[in-house]
């Protein structure tokens, strides 16, 4: 199957598999963005550019979304974090890392700081995936996720008709108008490409890769922020009763919090007014200033 080339950014070879890497930027340590399920590198394109301002900054596509080749999902966290240090080795990107998780990729970043700590300088997780939210979740919460899981099943069996792709296509084109214009209809367009891609790496994420970050070492002592979104976010509010997402939403800080302890000099903050899935848009003030912070407290680590 022919993929289209990125707009940014270029190709390496992994193991046989073509995976995207977009670099800006100079110095370090190098921040490295990991995507959330359902998004990609250059969701993070604006972030990525203010950030480079102050250092090096990666954008990339794990295998199976984005511009990276396709992989069979969902995959372990071992595997997703072995593939970002080959890429990162293969692309020659200097470390230590500054990882900027969002989401799932939150949970890899923390993952990948505690399988090889010497390559960590530090860790910024937005709105971080936690492998208890689950089962710390109100059961009402985990009554209504197993129904959700099991209709994304179904949904893996259609494909969208082409008025459902102009709908969406319509509804997301408000909204990447902040994106420079070279990559805005890309960008759109993979996202059409690949959207069955959120379910897939979902598939295993509440037991197996749940509990694979269960197993982990312990988190390395590096400067760590979390950052939680308390906000309104269309996307949760549109899943969940306002009630259970005030509930789940507390469980979330609470795990938060605990993620921050996790290391001696781990921080957490508050953002009562972003959502979710566009945080490092609706939020990009709070990110930078975490990721400044991150680096000064890095640049007195010994």
């Amino acid at each position: 199957m022919t993929h289209p080339s990125p707009p940014l950014g270029r190709h390496y070879d992994i193991d046989g598999r073509r995976l995207m890497l977009h670099r800006s930027g100079s110095g370090g340590p190098t921040a490295v963005f990991l995507a959330g399920v359902g998004m990609m590198s250059l969701d993070y394109l604006n972030i990525h550019h203010r950030v480079a301002e102050l250092t090096g900054s990666v954008l990339y596509d794990r295998a199976g979304s984005g511009w990276s080749d396709p992989a069979d999902l969902p995959r372990t966290a071992g595997q997703v974090t072995d593939e970002l240090r080959a890429l990162l080795r293969t692309a020659a990107v200097p470390g230590p890392y500054l990882l900027v998780g969002h989401s799932l990729g939150g949970a890899y970043a923390r993952h990948y700081a505690r399988r090889f700590p010497d390559e960590v300088a530090g860790l910024l997780l937005l709105d971080p995936f936690h492998e208890d939210m689950v089962v710390r979740a109100p059961r009402r919460a985990r009554e209504r996720l197993d129904e959700m899981l099991e209709q994304m099943r179904g949904q893996e069996l259609m494909e969208l008709t082409e008025e459902q792709i102009q709908q969406s296509r319509d509804q997301m084109a408000p909204h990447f108008a902040a994106w420079p214009e070279p990559v805005r209809e890309p960008l759109i367009e993979r996202h059409l490409a690949t959207w069955k891609v959120s379910s897939q790496e979902n598939e295993n994420l509440y037991d197996k890769v749940a509990d694979e970050f269960r197993r982990a070492p312990a988190t390395p002592d590096v400067p760590l922020i979390v950052l939680s979104a308390m906000g309104h976010d269309v996307t949760q509010a549109h899943l969940w009763p306002e009630e259970l997402l005030r509930e789940i939403n507390e469980g979330k800080r609470a795990l938060h919090a605990e993620l921050a302890a996790e290391a001696p000099h781990g921080e957490h903050r508050i953002l009562d007014d972003a959502g979710h899935g566009w945080l490092h848009e609706e939020r990009p003030d709070a990110v930078l200033q975490a990721v400044n912070d991150l680096l000064r407290r890095a640049s007195r680590m010994p």
